[in-house]
C-alpha cells in the first residue's frame, strides 16, 4: 500500500517512473517534506529576492530621477533620455545568454554576488555622470551587468525544487519587481529632499545611495548565497539524500550534466522555447514601459514631483499582493496559461481606461485607476510566463539556454517600448498606451497558441504510452536522460 500511495503522489506534471531506491528513500525517511521545503525557502528565497529587488530598483530608479531633474541637469532632450533607456536593454539582450553559460560553468555562490557588485558600481557611477555621453555609457553597462541575474536565479531554483514547486517560488522572487517599484517611490521621495547636500542634486543622491546599498549587500551575498544541494553545509546527510531523491523522481536536476553546445543548439531548435520567449516579449513592453514611465505618467496628470513619487506606491503594492496570491492559486490548481490569460485581460482593461480618458489632467482619478489595473494585470502574468521554461524544459544546459533566450527575446519588446512615451505625446501618451494594449492582446494570442501546442504534445505522449506501456522511466538509462523533455514520460505543464 505504501508503494502504491507513493506512486500516486508522483503522478502529474513532470512525473516519471523512478528507481526503486528513490521510492524507498521517500517512503522510509522520517523527515517531513513540508519542513524541508520551509527550510529551503528560508535559506534560498530571501537571498536571491533581495538581489532581484536591488536589480529592479537600480534599473528603474532612473524614472524617479527624471522627475527630480535628471534630464534638465544633463542637458538632454526627451528623445535622448529615451535613447539611454534603450541602450540599457541592448546591453541586457546581448549579454543574457553568455551570462547564463558562465553561471553553468562556475557556481551561483561566486557568479550572482559578483554580478551584483558589478552593477552596483555602475549604478553608483550614474550619480556622478556629468553629460549625455556618460549617461549613455552607464545605462548600457548597467544592462550588461544586470543581464545574468534573473535567468540565472530561475535556473538556480530549478536545481533545488521539484517542477510543480518552482512556479510559486519564481513568482515570489519576481514579486520583488513590483515591490521595488513601491520601495523606489518611498526612497525617491525621501532622498529627493537631499538636494543640495554636497552640492549634489537630489537625483544624484538617488543613484549614489541606492548603488552603494547594492554593493554592500552584494559583498555580504558571498556568504548567504548557496551553491547546489550536494555541496552546502547547512543540510544534513539525510536532508541531502531526500532532496536528491525528490528531484530524481521528478526532473533532471540531479544529473551530472556537462555543458555542451549541442544542448544550446537543441534549445534554439525547439519551437516551444521561442514561444516562451514570445510570451515574455508580449509582456515585457508593457512591464518596462510601466516601470520606467509610471512616475512621469502620474506627474503629467498634474501632480508635483513629490506627489508623483508617492502615488507610484499604491499600484505597485497592489500588484505585489496580487502576484503572490495569484502564484498560490496557480500552484494549487496547477494551471499556467489560464491564469496568465486572466491577468493579461485585467491589464488590457487598464490600458483601455487610460486611453479612454481624453483629459487626464482634468480627470486624473480615472487615469490613475487605469494604472492600478495595468500593474495588477502585468506583474502576475509576467511571473507566470517567466516560470514556464523552468518547469517544462528538461536538460540542464537546454533549460539554462531557454531561460536566457526567453529573457533576451522578451527584452527586445522593452527596447521598442523605451521609444514610445515621447514628451510630445504627453499627457495622454496615446501611442505608448496603444502599443502596450496591442502587445497585451498579442500575449493572449501567443499564450493560447502555446497552451494548445503543449496540450497536443501531452496527448501524443499519453497515446504513445498507452500503446507502449513497457516504456522506461525518465532516469532509467543515459539514453532516456538524453531525450530530455522529448521523453514520453515527461509531461508538460500547461
Amino acid at each position: 500500500m505504501a508503494s502504491e500511495k507513493m506512486n500516486t503522489e508522483l503522478e502529474g506534471p513532470g512525473a516519471s517512473t523512478s528507481s526503486n531506491d528513490d521510492l524507498d528513500v521517500l517512503e522510509s525517511t522520517t523527515l517531513s517534506e513540508k519542513k524541508l521545503l520551509r527550510k529551503l525557502d528560508l535559506r534560498l528565497l530571501p537571498a536571491v529576492s533581495i538581489l532581484y529587488l536591488l536589480s529592479f530598483l537600480d534599473r528603474s530608479n532612473v524614472a524617479n530621477a527624471r522627475i527630480e531633474g535628471l534630464a534638465k541637469d544633463l542637458g538632454m532632450t526627451g528623445n535622448q533620455y529615451l535613447t539611454g533607456l534603450t541602450l540599457y536593454f541592448l546591453g541586457y539582450v546581448l549579454f543574457e545568454l553568455p551570462c547564463n553559460i558562465i553561471l553553468k560553468r562556475t557556481t551561483p555562490k561566486f557568479w550572482l554576488p559578483t554580478l551584483t557588485i558589478a552593477w552596483g558600481i555602475v549604478a553608483t557611477l550614474m550619480g556622478v555622470t556629468q553629460n549625455l555621453a556618460g549617461f549613455f555609457v552607464v545605462r548600457f553597462f548597467l544592462g550588461v551587468t544586470e543581464s545574468g541575474l534573473f535567468p540565472g536565479v530561475v535556473y538556480y531554483l530549478s536545481m533545488w525544487y521539484k517542477r510543480d514547486e518552482r512556479q510559486y517560488r519564481i513568482s515570489l522572487f519576481f514579486s520583488c519587481a513590483s515591490l521595488a517599484g513601491a520601495f523606489g517611490g518611498i526612497l525617491a521621495y525621501g532622498i529627493g529632499h537631499m538636494r543640495g547636500v554636497g552640492n549634489y542634486a537630489g537625483w544624484r543622491w538617488i543613484f549614489i545611495l541606492e548603488g552603494l546599498l547594492t554593493i554592500v549587500v552584494a559583498v555580504v551575498a558571498y556568504w548567504f548565497i548557496s551553491n547546489y544541494p550536494e555541496s552546502v553545509s547547512w543540510l544534513s546527510k539525510e536532508e541531502r539524500t531526500l532532496i536528491q531523491a525528490r528531484l530524481r523522481v521528478d526532473s533532471d536536476a540531479t544529473n551530472d550534466e556537462k555543458f555542451t553546445w549541442g544542448a544550446v543548439l537543441e534549445a534554439m531548435k525547439d519551437v516551444k522555447v521561442w514561444l516562451y520567449g514570445a510570451c515574455f516579449h508580449t509582456m515585457s513592453l508593457p512591464l518596462y514601459t510601466l516601470s520606467l514611465f509610471l512616475p512621469t505618467i502620474i506627474n503629467d496628470m498634474g501632480y508635483t514631483a513629490a506627489q508623483s513619487q508617492l502615488l507610484t506606491i499604491p499600484p505597485y503594492a497592489a500588484a505585489t499582493i496580487l502576484t503572490v496570491g495569484w502564484a498560490i492559486l496557480a500552484e494549487k490548481y496547477k494551471r499556467r496559461a489560464l491564469f496568465t490569460l486572466i491577468t493579461s485581460s485585467l491589464a488590457i482593461v487598464g490600458y483601455i481606461i487610460l486611453l479612454a480618458n481624453k483629459h487626464p489632467k482634468q480627470k486624473p482619478g480615472i487615469s490613475y485607476l487605469g494604472t492600478f489595473f495595468a500593474a495588477m494585470g502585468i506583474y502576475p502574468s509576467v511571473a507566470l510566463v517567466l516560470s514556464w521554461p523552468a518547469v517544462n524544459v528538461s536538460g540542464q544546459t537546454k533549460r539554462a539556454t531557454a531561460n536566457a533566450m526567453q529573457i533576451s527575446i522578451g527584452n527586445l519588446g522593452a527596447v521598442i517600448g523605451t521609444q514610445l512615451y515621447r514628451p510630445a505625446n504627453s499627457p495622454r501618451y496615446v501611442v505608448g498606451h496603444s502599443v502596450a494594449l496591442g502587445y497585451l492582446i498579442g500575449n493572449v494570442v501567443v499564450v493560447t497558441l502555446l497552451w494548445r501546442i503543449l496540450a497536443k504534445e501531452n496527448r501524443e505522449k499519453e497515446e504513445f504510452l498507452a500503446a507502449h506501456p513497457e516504456t522506461k522511466g525518465f532516469h532509467d538509462s543515459m539514453e532516456d536522460l538524453k531525450q530530455g523533455d522529448r521523453h514520453p514520460r515527461w509531461h508538460f505543464n500547461t
